[in-house]
């Protein structure tokens, strides 16, 4: 038995941390990882590889492993490589005394932050209770002993290998999943989001109000002004009309009553008086005799034509 000091590969040169999901970390369990999750060896544990399948890893794994363990009640952990599922596996009861626990053997498996090659084998101990990983050089299956350190370490001792003894201080904190709990964290991610977006929802609605609340302080009293400088506009203009209305009415009657008074004088009679915006126009009938520069109010009037009317008098035209 010997233990190489190897060169990191790509991989484990990157900082050792905590593996988390998404959903775990909506959920609010990545930052608990390394104060509540403590490396602990189960009673029982299976392993092996699958054909990688995209999209239906974890179904697959989880066929398997129920299969493995005689129970649908499992946890279980696995990683994708050279194109196989690589899982560990256990069933659920044997982690009752090693609650909020993850086996630091899974940070071993192809993929993950202490795997080196398939010609290692890995080693955990703690407790009295050793477990390796290796891979079978003739057949490529992965294979899991686990028991009494007095019994595994000689045999591994046996194995004419390289190993590697696993620190789970500085390993990759690889955390079993179970279909049940994951349902869980999965409603307790889905309700935080709820949450979240309702009160992110409901400060822009208050942000909102009250943005448009100051606003419409603002421009009121811009708009009270207005719309008493557009009556009191208003206002004038209807009373304007009504003097320039009833001055240009009475100026009119006045007139009228002056071509009556001065056609009376000289037997003429008012026939027309028409108003067309600021002209007026007028016609009278008048003797043969009349002449218009006699009257300064008829001063301007002159014959409409050469023809006489039915009565012998002029039609006569003026203007103002």
């Amino acid at each position: 038995m010997s233990e190489d000091k190897k060169e990191p590969t790509e991989n484990q040169k990157k900082s050792k941390g905590v593996k988390t999901s998404t959903m775990s970390r909506i959920a609010g369990d990545a930052g608990l990882m390394r104060k509540f999750y403590k490396p602990a060896l189960p009673d029982e544990i299976v392993g092996g590889s699958l054909p990688h399948i995209a999209g239906t890893e974890e179904e697959s794994v989880w066929n398997a492993a129920v299969q493995a363990c005689g129970t649908e009640r499992i946890h279980f952990t696995y990683t994708i490589e050279d194109g196989k599922c690589w899982y560990l596996a256990t069933p659920s009861s044997t982690l009752a005394s090693y609650p909020n626990s993850w086996c630091p053997l899974a940070s071993a498996l192809p993929g993950n932050s202490e795997y080196w090659d398939r010609e290692t084998v890995y080693i955990y101990e703690k407790d009295g209770q050793a477990s390796a990983l290796r891979w079978d050089q003739e057949s490529d299956r992965m294979q899991i002993f686990l028991g009494a350190s007095r019994t595994i370490l000689p045999k591994v001792q046996s194995m004419d290998a390289n190993f590697v003894t696993i620190n789970p201080e500085t390993a990759d904190i690889v955390l079993w999943n179970n279909l049940e709990l994951k349902t869980d964290m999965l409603t307790r991610a889905a309700g935080k989001i709820m949450v979240l977006s309702g009160a992110f929802v409901g400060i822009l609605a208050a942000i909102y109000i009250m943005v448009m609340f100051a606003y419409a302080n603002l421009i009121q009293p811009q708009l009270d002004k207005t719309k008493s400088d557009t009556e009191l506009a208003s206002m004038q203009l209807l009373n304007d009309a009504a003097k320039s209305l009833e001055n240009d009415t009475i100026r009119h009657i006045i007139r009228i009553q002056e071509l009556l008074d001065t056609l009376l004088q000289i037997q003429g009679t008012l026939v027309k008086y028409t108003v067309t915006g600021k002209t007026v126009e007028w016609e009278a009938l008048v003797p043969k005799t009349f002449a218009a520069n006699d009257n300064p109010l008829l001063r301007g009037a002159r014959p409409m034509g050469n023809k006489l009317e039915p009565d012998g008098r002029v039609r006569i035209k003026g203007s103002q």
